[in-house]
């Protein structure tokens, strides 16, 4: 019975996380080719583009947060479902804009509704299954869920760019049958029947090594979505600044990267299951990112199937998100992992914003490329530093909760 409640929760929370890929990534497949359909000239879709990628990013910061609280408060599965529900309709109604300011304004809607979809999925994952086994369930939901990215890129560029966010949107709303049948985290309910308070993300606030925990596990992961919201989103602008003839195409950025991503979440996953150490996974693949982040300006240009191969390895070595939110589900007690499994996440991805913002205002005295090298040099001393502050979560019990 337990394994085959386990293997529900794993299939339900693997599809849900690939439509949630799907939409998140989309943008940055059309973004191009939407802008430029709603009447967008090509002197401002970069602006156009960052604007619209910082509201959907901006929604998920706010989303992280509410998702992550009802998650605790109300259970995993009432967050599983309204969030799925609340970004497929979003997004059926992105296929329908006809200007930059309702792109805008759906764009950060969506955001808000994908921001509970993998942190849900994470947490429930993490309770129900055994405590040295399930970093096979987080890793199997984080690599199928990231071909979702792959199959977004196939879409937008075989189908006019609004019957793609359409795909998304009724992927998502089909996927709601399958819900039915999925039962609540057990260690959820032991709690929900105590008087601990649930929910208090201000809590993580109150105690220094709290704190430090909470911002640790967070900035272990940026690297990862600056190589997304920088390297791959704004592929054709960098390919044309390191002198690319032909520029790369963002959908097929995307496509390769992730088809790495995925490789490399399978990998980092099993890799700390055969270690049997989270930590060391973390450090060992932000330095292997580090690494493709100089290849891809040191290669990249050189033709347009080297820039594609680098994305590739680019997309291996980020592949530690597996790793990471099974460690944000670990690192906290049953009454808010919820919480710091969906916001880490979260904060993780909004992070696109400030990197977005600092890449911009890089761009005058740098350079677009060396404005990109340097932000992505930050990002990574940062992400070692956290990740050096870390505790070993490997087969820790989850039994537990956090003391006011």
């Amino acid at each position: 019975m337990t394994s085959r409640r386990a293997t529900l929760a794993i299939l339900v929370a693997a599809l849900g996380y690939f439509v949630d890929i799907y939409d998140l990534l989309l943008f940055s497949i059309v973004r191009q080719k939407s802008l430029q359909s709603i009447g967008v000239p090509a002197s401002e879709l970069l602006a156009k583009g960052v604007l619209l990628i910082n509201m959907q990013m901006g929604g998920m910061l706010i989303g992280g947060v509410l998702w992550g609280i009802l998650g605790d408060k109300r259970g995993r599965l009432s967050v599983l479902f309204g969030s799925i529900a609340l970004y497929s309709l979003a997004n059926i109604a992105n296929g329908l804009v006809h200007s930059v300011e309702a792109y805008a304004a759906w764009r950060f809607i969506a955001g808000v509704g994908l921001a509970g979809e993998l942190g849900a999925g994470i947490t429930l994952v993490s309770e129900i299954m055994h405590r040295e086994s399930r970093g096979y369930g987080t890793t199997i939901v984080a690599t199928i869920g990231i071909l979702g990215a792959v199959v977004a890129a196939q879409v937008g560029r075989m189908f006019d760019w609004r019957v793609a966010y359409f795909v998304g949107g009724g992927l998502g709303l089909a996927l709601l049958l399958l819900r039915i049948g999925v039962l609540e985290s057990g260690l959820f309910e032991s709690v929900k029947k105590s008087n601990v308070k649930r929910g208090d993300f201000l809590g993580l606030f109150r105690s220094a090594d709290r704190v430090r925990r909470y911002l640790a596990v967070i900035l272990v992961g940026v690297p990862i979505w600056y190589a997304v919201g920088i390297l791959v989103t704004f592929s054709p602008e960098l390919g044309a600044a390191m002198g690319m003839t032909v520029k790369p195409e963002a959908a097929q950025a995307v496509k390769w990267s992730y088809i790495g991503l995925a490789a490399g979440d399978l990998g980092s996953g099993l890799l700390s299951q055969a270690l049997k150490s989270r930590r060391r996974v973390l450090i060992l693949f932000v330095l292997l990112t580090a690494a493709m982040i100089g290849a891809y300006f040191a290669f990249g240009g050189a033709s347009l199937t080297s820039f594609y191969v680098v994305c590739t390895l680019l997309g291996f070595a980020t592949g530690y998100w597996a790793v990471f939110v099974t460690v944000a589900s670990e690192q906290f007690g049953t009454n808010v992992r919820a919480t710091v499994t969906t916001t880490a996440p979260n904060f993780v991805r909004g992070a696109v914003v400030p990197i977005t913002l600092a890449f911009q205002a890089l761009q005058r005295p740098l350079g677009l490329r060396g404005s990109a090298i340097a932000v992505g040099a930050v990002t990574i001393v940062i992400a070692l530093i956290a990740a050096s502050q870390l505790r070993e979560t490997y087969g820790k019990d989850l039994d537990y909760v956090e003391e006011a």
